[in-house]
């Protein structure tokens, strides 16, 4: 049986709001990610038209069942309650056992200070979603796809312009929370020391 690659990333650990996302991408070792993926590096340096136009390649060889992914979320009430690394282990777990439940057949690649389940062959590496594709991968999936609930969410709350921070600490929406205060979908214990008008 050959063998499988799973690349791990995160993306969402510094925003004031909305959820966390982590990225799960299952490969097989023989396939060839740099030639389908020429260039490919760390998501943050990378374009949000350029992510996109991965991310649909991504769905692509989904169809054609050479690469599988998952992105699960952990929402901010998740983060607030059990704390910011335990919500991205909460993710990197249920997307584990989604993607791969068959952990003996399969190896872990995991950016940063990110761990898998025990049960699994895994290896955890320094900016790995700089040098490792199958990493930059989950980095981009999870990164585009909690960039649309940011998006969608900012519909709802127009006046702190979700859709152009993604949640961070911009001068924008200090303003807005300064005026507005807090809404629903951002991470109390984040926003603990910041100035509210409202």
């Amino acid at each position: 049986m050959a063998r499988v690659i799973i690349g791990v990333d995160e993306a969402g650990r510094g925003p004031l709001a909305g959820p966390v996302a982590v990225g799960i991408v299952a490969v097989m070792s023989r396939f060839n990610l740099d030639m389908v993926f020429p260039g490919l590096k760390d998501s943050k340096k990378l374009s949000e038209k350029k992510r996109e136009e991965i991310y649909a390649k991504m769905q692509i060889l989904v169809k054609s069942k050479r690469l599988a992914f998952i992105v699960v979320f952990s929402s901010h009430r998740v983060i607030d309650k059990k704390g910011i690394t335990k919500a991205v282990a909460r993710s990197v777990n249920l997307g584990l056992r989604k993607l791969a439940p068959k952990h003996h057949t399969v190896e872990v690649l995991l950016d940063g200070l990110l761990k898998a389940p025990k049960e699994y062959k895994q290896k955890t590496i320094i900016r790995g979603d700089e040098s490792e594709p199958v990493i930059s991968l989950a980095s981009i999936a999870a990164k585009v796809e909690r960039d649309w609930f940011m998006k969608k969410i900012s519909k709802k709350y127009p006046e702190y312009f979700f859709e152009q921070h993604k949640g961070y600490g911009t001068k924008k929406h200090f303003a807005a929370i300064n005026k507005f205060g807090l809404c629903d979908i951002h991470r109390r214990s984040y926003c603990k020391n910041i100035k509210t008008g409202a």
